[in-house]
């Protein structure tokens, strides 16, 4: 008699080992800082343990996302009624595990800004604020990996449902779970138009420069951004951290303005609205949260405004300049596009 695991099995057996890894690190990390005292500081031994388990948690997340939707019922369902690719699946649930990953930093910066800046703006601090940067440090290398592998399935193995479809899709020409990765470049397929494919691996330095930006910025957030809040502060400044945190406050409304993308929603009275919600708190949680932190810190040392942001150590300043910048930019890209949207559709109406 032979023995045998189907496919749906394995699949299932991935799924529970992926769930159970993914709950374990996070229940894990909680237990390492449970019994700290709010002005308590983080360890290196502690700290290490919490970067190696963000590594689990937020891996073991994209991965966990992408069997189910590559390798289940459900997941070939919703391929099947939006229409996706591998990479467009890839790409959602890159932006999910982001989501999730600023909602972990909005609750610590809540938290870092109820109990600091209530307190002494520049002296006080939260033990909350290093834990984090330990954990969510993982997070920044993890996006690197997960974007380039996002990339190379967008570049090499999507067939372009999204934007270069022809043709309605017959029901046999999306791949169901089990073959979705035997996905290839067809010259003749009758249905979409195929994308580029030569075969080539996507190097990660070609990656690299498709995508400066958002490199440069996970870099400095995850690298210097760490170093400032472990060490280098030297314990001062935490208020400015908690700010600094709910920066991400936005995430999650750019993140579902991309997912609403993959899936072909953007005439629908969601993606208006998520928009929306999305320029409004990127504009105040980013772009604004900066010059008001500045603003509290001119009030605590009762300075001028100019004179106070002045009176801050050169390293400070330039740190400001470099994350302030890119938030400008990616600003103005967002409200240049809504600009856009706006026009498209009271040009209609108009005719």
């Amino acid at each position: 008699m032979k023995l045998g695991i189907t496919k749906a099995q394995h699949h299932t057996v991935v799924l529970w080992v992926l769930g159970a890894c993914n709950a374990a690190s996070f229940f894990a990390a909680l237990q390492l800082v449970s019994n700290l005292a709010p002005e308590d500081r983080i360890s290196i031994k502690r700290g290490t343990a919490l970067t190696a388990l963000g590594f689990v948690y937020f891996m073991s997340l994209f991965e966990l996302l992408n069997v189910t939707a590559l390798f289940t019922r459900f997941g070939s369902r919703f391929r099947r009624k939006y229409q996706l690719s591998s990479g467009d699946v890839l790409d959602i649930t890159n932006k999910l595990v982001s989501a999730v990953q600023a909602a972990f930093c909005c609750a610590t910066g809540a938290v870092v800004c109820a109990w600091s800046c209530t307190r002494d703006l520049v002296r006080s601090s939260h033990f909350i604020s290093e834990a984090y940067a330990w954990f969510g440090a993982a997070y920044f290398f993890y996006d690197i990996w997960s974007m380039y592998m996002v990339h190379v399935y967008m570049t090499t193995t999507n067939l372009g449902y999204r934007s270069k479809m022809i043709k309605p899709p017959k029901k046999e020409s999306l791949p169901s779970g089990d073959a979705i990765n035997d996905v290839t470049c067809d010259s003749t397929s009758d249905t979409v138009e195929p994308a580029p494919c030569s075969g080539k691996q996507v190097s990660f330095f070609a990656y690299c420069k498709h995508e400066p930006v958002i490199l440069m910025h996970h870099l400095f957030i995850g690298g210097f951004g760490f170093l400032v809040i472990v060490y280098l502060r030297g314990g001062l400044g935490d208020c400015v951290f908690g700010f600094v945190y709910l920066m991400e406050v936005s995430t999650p409304f750019v993140s579902a303005r991309g997912i609403l993308s993959r899936m072909r929603l953007k005439s629908s009275r969601l993606y208006v609205v998520n928009g929306l919600l999305m320029l409004a708190t990127f504009l105040v949680c980013r772009v604004l949260s900066l010059p008001y932190v500045c603003l509290l810190y001119s009030r605590a040392i009762r300075l001028p405004y100019l004179e106070a942001i002045s009176s801050l150590p050169l390293g400070c300043k330039v740190s400001i300049c470099i994350l302030l910048l890119p938030q400008l930019y990616w600003f103005y890209l967002m409200s240049s596009g809504a600009l856009k949207m706006l026009f498209r559709r009271t040009r209609p109406k108009q005719s």
